[in-house]
């Protein structure tokens, strides 16, 4: 009998406060390689908190995170090289050029360097899709907002990681960088990698998903596969599991949770 494959990235029972603040509450989420999952939710649900915690960027404060069959608090720093980030903050050096980050991201996710000329090709390569190589010598300090995350994005990408979090990626995007990352995801989705998508768009994200979820108040508020599911019946599904409970309701789960 054949066992069940190792989940690519697995979420179990996961928490974090933020002093009394608690983000996220228990958690739980599991990716097959190739899976690409849209996760919807409204400000606030706990979305970037969570990119974070599998990014290995925050621990979580309970919970654990695996990826690729390993804890992620104990192997944090050799499966970065496995994960791609876009996120709010483009983790980019405002004073180096385009050029000088990516060698800086080549060197952290061990590429071959400058005597073998893997490093230099793949960094061409990059600039090239993200429309930037003919920017490749100007700070990074100098560019617009949605110049900076195309090169976020080639950042992400440099090291053909086989895991892409995306949180919010359209995020101060132009409309040609929007087209171009919208091509990536494609090609992402196509390669079979294993990719989550963080968005307030429901229809960017159903539009190359295999699975989506809805995060709500720090937890999974409804899972289910894409396959059947049109933007009319995402968009009813979002409304019902996000809707504030009536007051009544509220006061009388309060009094359950006292009691």
């Amino acid at each position: 009998m054949t066992e069940p494959a190792t989940p690519v990235i697995e979420a179990r029972k996961v928490t974090k406060a933020f002093g009394h603040q608690v983000a996220l509450k228990g958690v739980n989420l599991s990716l097959a390689e190739g899976e690409f999952l849209a996760l919807f939710g409204p400000n606030g649900a706990g979305k970037t908190t969570l990119m974070r915690i599998i990014a290995s960027l925050m621990l979580p404060t309970g919970g654990t995170v695996r990826v690729q069959g390993e804890d992620l608090n104990k192997a944090a720093t050799s499966l970065r090289r496995h994960i791609g980030l876009i996120s709010h903050n483009p983790l980019l050096y405002g004073d180096l050029t385009p050029d000088e980050n990516l060698q800086f991201f080549a060197r952290m996710y061990d590429l071959p360097q400058a005597g073998e000329g893997v490093a230099e090709a793949r960094i061409d390569a990059v600039l090239d899709l993200v429309g930037l190589l003919g920017r490749r010598r100007d700070p990074v300090r100098t560019f617009s907002r949605g110049m900076v995350q195309r090169l976020a994005i080639a950042r992400a990408i440099l090291h053909d990681p086989a895991i892409m979090l995306l949180d919010e990626p359209y995020t101060g995007l132009d409309l040609q960088a929007a087209d171009m990352l919208r091509s990536v995801l494609q090609d992402l989705a196509a390669s079979k990698r294993t990719v989550i998508l963080t968005t307030h768009n429901l229809e960017q994200g159903l539009e190359m998903c295999d699975r989506a979820a809805i995060l709500n108040q720090g937890r999974v508020a409804w899972e289910g596969p894409r396959a059947g599911l049109d933007l009319a019946s995402m968009k009813e599904i979002y409304r019902d599991v996000t809707r504030p409970a009536p007051k009544a309701k509220r006061q009388a789960s309060n009094m359950v949770r006292d009691g």
